[in-house]
């Protein structure tokens, strides 16, 4: 059974594979990108980004996990949408858009985000957040996106779950549908309800 996990919670820990993996800056740029097979380490050496296929899966994930502890993964990009091989690609645009292409360069996730930057860069800071901004910002309300947005099934210290009554955007929770599957149609999800009182609920 699928639990969710935080930092206060043990984690399961499932066998991955992954193909070795020469690191670079813990940036990417429209003119800098990695294939599976590299990665990005943040730059207090806390997180790895890059691509790896859980327990017995043959699909491949874009992923970041602890550096201490390459099997304890805590967000995954494509969760609903694996690579069928190696041929991945992670860039990000001249518009700031990360985009996940596969062999035949076709988009199988992207980020979002209502503007544009003048210099768009993706960085995995030490918190474990991948965020794409504007050149050298370091303001997280001036990021275009950022993957503690879009939570899966691990939180970590400055992840927030709830409403942003603003946009609307929703953040929660949700565990992975099995070991060998990080889609988000596991067993449970954990999100706050914020009809009257808020408060946290756990569904499942």
């Amino acid at each position: 059974m699928q639990a969710l996990r935080s930092i206060f919670v043990c984690s399961f820990l499932f066998p991955f594979l992954r193909i070795s993996t020469p690191t670079t800056p813990d940036t990417i740029t429209p003119n800098r990108y990695i294939r599976d097979g590299e990665s990005l380490v943040s730059a207090g050496g806390s997180f790895e980004l890059g691509f790896f296929s859980p327990g017995k899966s043959n699909g491949r994930y874009l992923g970041i996990w602890y550096t201490v502890d390459t099997e304890a993964v805590v967000w995954v990009a494509n969760r609903e949408t694996p690579l069928g091989d190696t041929s991945g690609v992670l860039k990000v645009t001249e518009q700031g858009v990360l985009v996940l292409l596969n062999s035949s360069n076709s988009i199988v996730w992207s980020s979002n985000t209502s503007r544009t930057a003048g210099n768009p860069v993706s960085q995995l800071l030490d918190s474990g957040n991948l965020v794409v901004k504007d050149g050298n910002e370091t303001n997280p309300v001036n990021f275009l996106w950022q993957s503690f947005d879009y939570l899966c099934d691990t939180f970590l210290p400055e992840m927030k779950l709830g409403w942003d009554l603003v946009t609307g955007l929703e953040r929660y929770v949700s565990s992975w549908r099995s070991k060998d599957d990080p889609a988000a149609r596991g067993e449970f999800s954990l999100r706050i309800d914020h009809r009257g009182f808020p408060q946290a609920d756990v569904d499942g």
